[in-house]
């Protein structure tokens, strides 16, 4: 079987699968899960076009390590093809562990489990069964291996996986302010004392990097509407454990009730592997099926969230940069009580308050490193002659409360 395929991609145009062993792992039962999970979880809430999967993202960020890995060997760093091979798969895997609906329901399923935690878990599994050839790989996403620029590629301030996402992102919600030049900064990109640096006259592209990124960050990610509806299918979630937890049957899949009714720790994955089975056929159309049929579930709550969520009859938000008013909260607290003729207790599932955060980029630690033309190795904050990046260092916190729109009226 001829396994060099092609994928044409409607964001780069053709990615090419440069190895029999990348083949076999996207065309594993555990990759090929990744094709039901949305990137942007209920982002299509407020961007229709926003249906694109962490499989679309995973092989485009595959695409941008290829492109990357050619330019640091065209810079004469020499890039054995066993380190080669494995950056892909370290990337390509990098995101294999998220479960439904991505980040929104990460705390809802498990309570203690990260991605992070299951992507290693999944990669370890498979390096099992493929004989120990995703070694090399583990390392390199791990941070274990000797030459520390290979993981700067998979996780840092200046990755593949950002600049596929950002770009990916832009291009299937149509906010173009959020496109960046993914190109020109993989081209200047370059190794100095085993760290990966920029050169200099790229520092322009990096600005504009960071700009997108906090644009998207307010303008998607973080959008008041896409907040409400998945704070809205996070309380759904949790209702429903909470209900099964009692003792009180709420319609669901095998697999989504298994998780429901647990309260799974990373540990019992590792002594469990049925409950990674159980996990890798869990994905976005769990959530939705259970939604559909707790719209008419006899729990007045968990059937109202459903039946909004159903309907996108979504949640009122109101944003402030200070700490919302405790008098405001006890008012919309008192008033969904009165409304919905629920507990004190309860109004956790429709009065939702928290915190959002957004830091483009953090001067300290993972810094992004420039090359001057003179050789020295700088922080990208130092090296700009405008004031944008060190701006864009600074951490904007603002809080919200959203609550059902019938109590306002």
């Amino acid at each position: 079987m001829n396994k060099k395929k092609i994928f044409n991609d409607p964001v780069y145009g053709f990615i090419t699968v440069p190895s029999e062993l990348l083949f076999d792992i996207i065309d594993h039962p555990y990759f090929q899960r990744l094709r039901r999970i949305k990137q942007l979880g209920l982002t299509e809430m407020v961007y229709p076009g926003a249906l694109h999967t962490r499989f679309h993202h995973a092989l485009g960020a595959m695409h941008l390590m290829n492109t990357a890995l050619q330019t640091l060997k065209s810079k004469n760093n020499e890039i054995s093809d066993s380190e080669f091979e494995a950056s892909l798969i370290a990337i390509l895997l990098h995101d294999i562990g998220h479960g439904p609906f991505s980040h929104a329901l990460e705390t809802a399923i498990f309570k203690e489990v990260h991605h992070e935690h299951l992507s290693l878990h999944i990669m370890h599994m498979l390096n099992e069964e493929f004989n120990g050839r995703l070694s090399l790989a583990i390392d390199i996403f791990t941070d274990n291996y000797e030459r520390r620029f290979f993981h700067q590629l998979v996780s840092s301030q200046l990755d593949v996986d950002r600049l596929d996402y950002l770009n990916r992102d832009s291009f299937y919600t149509g906010v173009y302010e959020g496109k960046i030049g993914a190109d020109r900064i993989i081209k200047m990109l370059d190794v100095a004392n085993d760290k990966l640096v920029v050169e200099e006259k790229a520092i322009y592209s990096i600005e504009n990097f960071l700009v997108s990124r906090r644009l998207m960050y307010w303008q998607v990610y973080l959008h008041k509407t896409v907040i409400s509806a998945e704070n809205m299918v996070l309380r759904a979630v949790q209702r429903a454990r909470e209900l099964l937890q009692q003792g009180i049957d709420v319609p669901s899949s095998p697999c989504l009730k298994f998780f429901l009714s647990s309260d799974l720790t990373m540990q019992d994955f590792v002594q469990d592997p049925t409950i990674l089975e159980r996990f890798v056929s869990l994905d976005d159309h769990d959530i939705w099926s259970g939604i559909k049929q707790w719209a008419s579930h006899s729990d007045s709550i968990l059937s109202y969230l459903s039946k909004c969520i159903l309907n996108r009859k979504l949640f009122k938000v109101i944003i402030s940069s200070k700490p919302i008013d405790e008098e405001m909260m006890l008012g919309i607290s008192e008033l969904v009580q009165e409304r919905f003729k629920i507990s004190e207790e309860d109004v956790k599932y429709l009065m939702i308050a928290g915190k959002i955060s957004n830091n483009a980029y953090q001067v300290e630690g993972q810094s992004i490193d420039v090359l001057t033309k003179s050789g020295y190795v700088i922080n990208a904050a130092d090296a700009s002659d405008l004031p944008n990046i060190q701006a864009l260092s600074n951490k904007v916190e603002k809080y919200f409360v959203c609550y059902p729109r019938e109590v306002a009226q």
